[in-house]
């Protein structure tokens, strides 16, 4: 046995023990935790995400994301960028949602640092911040709370205008998005994941960044847990 954290599913398949038994649990960690995200709004709404759990646990942020995304436009940076005060009374009264001023004045902070990036895109800045080596965790104590490319990653989107991205979020963020594997040694996820590409920032991936961000973006994966799947959120 790889790791004796894994658990064996009903069709027979090792995985991570956070997979549980839930079909909301099994659908994202089969399909969408750690595998590689390179679309520019998708990884906009997984840092906007990470944002609003803070101090919730994730299943709040999981059951509540469809409705974010009708509150948030769909998490397309240039129509969150210009929302006003009007749209921040309209979010505060909206029960679908986390209703955290803070939060989503945040949010809307977050989109217009984007689009003001300039130099560089989110893609490129998550990706270039990718660690060389990462070691394959075999128990869930192994994984951890964030790393020093993900403190790095935090003071750079800090220096640029973002708001509530600590290095833990940040890490949450990294690991949802496929820039660091933490799937145990053994998961039938972990194994499919070491069997494919690489694919980090640059190449086809990183120069579409700025025309899929100029585009309505595509209907994202189903589930997402985010911040806490291993931690006292989870």
């Amino acid at each position: 046995m790889a790791a004796k954290d894994l658990v064996e599913g009903s069709d027979g398949r090792l995985r991570c023990p956070w997979a549980g038994s839930q079909p909301d649990y099994l659908a994202y960690h089969d399909l969408e935790w750690g595998r590689p995200v390179h679309d520019e709004p998708r990884l906009f709404e997984k840092l906007c995400l990470e944002g609003f759990q803070a101090g919730l646990s994730w299943y709040t942020i999981l059951r509540k994301r469809d409705a974010f995304r009708r509150a948030f436009a769909g998490f397309e940076p240039a129509r969150v960028a210009a929302f006003g005060e009007a749209d921040v009374d309209r979010l505060l009264a909206d029960a679908g949602i986390v209703r955290s001023r803070r939060k989503i004045e945040a949010t809307i902070a977050n989109a217009r640092a984007l689009l003001a990036l300039g130099d560089t895109t989110l893609e490129r800045l998550v990706w270039t911040h990718a660690p060389a080596r990462h070691r394959a965790p075999r128990r869930s104590g192994q994984v951890p709370a964030s790393i020093p490319e993900s403190t790095a990653l935090a003071v750079e989107l800090k220096r640029r205008g973002f708001r509530m991205v600590g290095a833990t979020s940040v890490y949450a963020m990294m690991q949802a998005c496929g820039v660091v594997n933490d799937h145990l040694a053994g998961c039938f996820v972990r194994d499919e994941l070491d069997a494919t590409p690489d694919r980090r920032a640059g190449g086809a991936a990183g120069a579409g960044a700025g025309q899929r961000l100029a585009g309505r973006p595509p209907a994202p994966p189903l589930g997402y847990l985010g911040q806490g799947i291993w931690g006292e959120r989870w």
